[in-house]
């Protein structure tokens, strides 16, 4: 098993309300063969990349690592979708909680992403860990604009 699929089952032990339980093992696998030499993960987790509550085949593996955000989904015959979020291009980010599930929005300057279906109990963590990778990253790129 991969480093990312391991935080994925870390995830989905730790907060097992959420809608993610579609080809996670292929999707990690996207991730693991996308990551750059000296990338490393800091946090994992997976929820339906879409932006409608009832559609639950769109899962996706989301991955942080120490350079940018990365987002797998294996397709189902062939290939795969890869999409990179690095932080130059990270905007900002809504938290909703509904009823049963939750939804967060990273806006970016070429598209907005929506994961929806997560459990409400890990969107809290979530928002935390993308949140301070951002600050850290949005930090070191103020520092090199003004050298």
């Amino acid at each position: 098993m991969g480093v990312v699929y391991d935080h994925v089952r870390l995830y989905k032990k730790k907060f097992p309300g959420g809608v993610t339980w579609w080809r996670l093992k292929k999707h990690s696998n996207v991730i693991e063969q996308h990551l750059n030499p000296g990338e490393t993960i800091r946090y994992a987790f997976a929820g339906q990349k879409n932006d409608k509550w009832y559609d639950l085949t769109s899962t996706a593996v989301i991955a942080i690592t120490n350079k940018r955000i990365l987002i797998g989904q294996k397709r189902v015959v062939w290939g795969y979708f890869l999409n990179s979020i690095t932080p130059d291009l990270y905007n900002d980010m809504q938290v909703y909680s509904g009823l049963i599930w939750g939804k967060i929005t990273i806006d970016t300057a070429k598209e907005v992403v929506i994961f929806t279906n997560l459990a409400k109990d890990s969107l809290r963590e979530i928002e935390t860990e993308i949140s301070e990778f951002m600050m850290e990253e949005k930090k070191k790129y103020g520092q090199s604009d003004n050298e």
